[in-house]
């Protein structure tokens, strides 16, 4: 049933678990279960397809929470979504070819800063703030950048997106959070086609692991949503510079 011993796969569906309650609030579910992958023996595209399969049923989850709770409507985001989801399969692609060692050196500067930002910026609640662009713009710039990175390497994708509705659509957190969900789960969904396509999926542990990433993605948007910005700020520059740390480590280490 598994790729693995089962002691190995119990410890996958518990990362899997926790990985889906940090990234349904804050994004950076990646952080934890793409390291957890590579020390059960995956390699790199392995990690990153089996990654793709468990966190896209954990974002789906998470998408359907938040609307259920009116805090977004995903047919107001499809165009958005096809977008995410083009890019996504586009970064997948481009994982095949390209050598990751360059973003490994830039991605913990970039999340450094994410962490600063939601740490020390006065004013991120979940009230609305100034729109700087208008959806369009937002649609044709910031998601296409974030879904191909998604698609090519994946963790703090949520965070950048979340960054992106704050500080160019002028939402607030817990909205902003919620709008996250739908383009993080296409982008995802994007890449996911690619890498089944060219194999390397560990369909037993992946699907086991996704269903512990629903419960997880479940229980943290309902929190997230009783909590808000509170929670959320918190946990995403916790999220953030965990990754930007391992990062670091796996660098320069």
């Amino acid at each position: 049933m598994f790729e693995v011993a089962t002691h190995l796969a119990v410890l996958l569906i518990l990362a899997a678990f926790v990985a889906g309650f940090v990234d349904a609030i804050a994004g950076g579910g990646g952080l934890i279960t793409v390291p957890v992958l590579l020390l059960a023996g995956a390699s790199p595209i392995e990690a990153l397809a089996t990654n793709k399969l468990q966190g896209s049923f954990g974002a789906a989850s998470s998408v359907l929470a938040y609307a259920r709770a009116g805090h977004v409507r995903p047919g107001q985001q499809i165009g958005m979504a096809a977008v995410a989801g083009l890019a996504g399969a586009a970064g997948a692609m481009v994982a095949h070819l390209m050598s990751a060692e360059l973003l490994r050196v830039i991605m913990p500067v970039v999340l450094v800063a994410v962490a600063l930002f939601f740490a020390f910026k006065p004013g991120l609640t979940d009230a609305d703030r100034l729109q700087r662009v208008k959806p369009a713009v937002f649609a044709a710039t910031a998601v296409p950048l974030v879904g191909l990175y998604d698609g090519f390497f994946g963790p703090g994708a949520g965070s950048f997106y979340m960054l992106g509705f704050v500080m160019l659509a002028g939402f607030g957190v817990l909205k902003a959070t919620a709008h996250t969900k739908m383009l993080n789960f296409a982008s995802n969904l994007g890449s996911l086609l690619v890498f089944a396509a060219g194999g390397g999926i560990w369909w037993g542990v992946g699907l086991s692991m996704a269903v512990a990433q629903v419960l997880g993605a479940t229980l943290g948007a309902r929190l997230a949503m009783r909590v808000g910005a509170r929670l959320i700020k918190p946990l995403l520059v916790v999220s953030s510079s965990a990754l930007a740390l391992r990062l670091l480590w796996q660098v320069w280490g």
